[in-house]
């Protein structure tokens, strides 16, 4: 997948507005394979819904979304899971992590499909985001912060043509922000990789081509 196209789309919780003022929404836009975005937002204005609408899970909306010129709706059911597991690493903002299963436990759900990622891979991960101690613990028990460097490591498990992040780093402190910054940077240049994070405040500190107002 070498892009993903925007053309003239908009939330159906929108209908009716005319000119949002964003700089996404109603607008011809192309996130390219290799580029970094960072997408601003004020809370409410639509950034989670324009993750899902990428990835699928939501076709609730006006317009176009494509894949190298395709419609996304066209896609069948083989396709999505073709792009969920190697073209679209995706992490939502509600993290999707299983309460009762133990950090490793979670970030092995998604590896064992893909196979992408060494266990002791996972473990450098986490060390390196300090949470090495809690692969074993159930991630119940994990604070906020903790579950959202589970999530990223687990993220990162997988080849992909863009990294698509959702508020990744709303919960960490500045010292795992600049080590998540890091290291999404540098898996996204092993694989060539498009970086697409959305923000309202707390922004992943990766160096972006372009940055847009939702």
């Amino acid at each position: 997948m070498n892009n993903i196209t925007l053309h003239n789309t908009l939330p159906a919780v929108f209908a009716g507005r005319g000119d949002t003022g964003s700089e996404i929404w109603l607008r011809d836009v192309t996130f390219e394979k290799g580029k970094r975005y960072l997408i601003s937002a004020e809370s409410g204005t639509g950034k989670s819904s324009l993750c899902s609408y990428i990835y699928g899970y939501r076709t609730d909306y006006s317009g176009c979304f494509a894949f190298d010129g395709r419609n996304i709706k066209q896609l069948t059911v083989a396709e999505w899971c073709q792009v969920r597991t190697h073209h679209i690493a995706y992490l939502a903002q509600d993290m999707r992590l299983f309460a009762e299963l133990t950090a490793m436990e979670n970030i092995m759900l998604k590896n064992s499909i893909t196979n992408y990622k060494t266990k002791q891979q996972i473990i450098t991960m986490m060390e390196q985001l300090g949470i090495g101690e809690k692969v074993d613990s159930p991630v119940a028990k994990l604070s906020i912060g903790q579950q959202q460097r589970v999530a990223i490591v687990r993220t990162l498990c997988q080849p992909c043509d863009f990294i698509l992040l959702d508020e990744p780093v709303s919960h960490l402190d500045d010292v795992n922000n600049s080590i998540v910054a890091q290291m999404v940077t540098k898996e996204a240049e092993t694989l060539g990789a498009g970086i697409i994070s959305t923000s309202v405040g707390n922004n992943v500190r990766i160096n972006v081509d372009k940055e847009f107002k939702l």
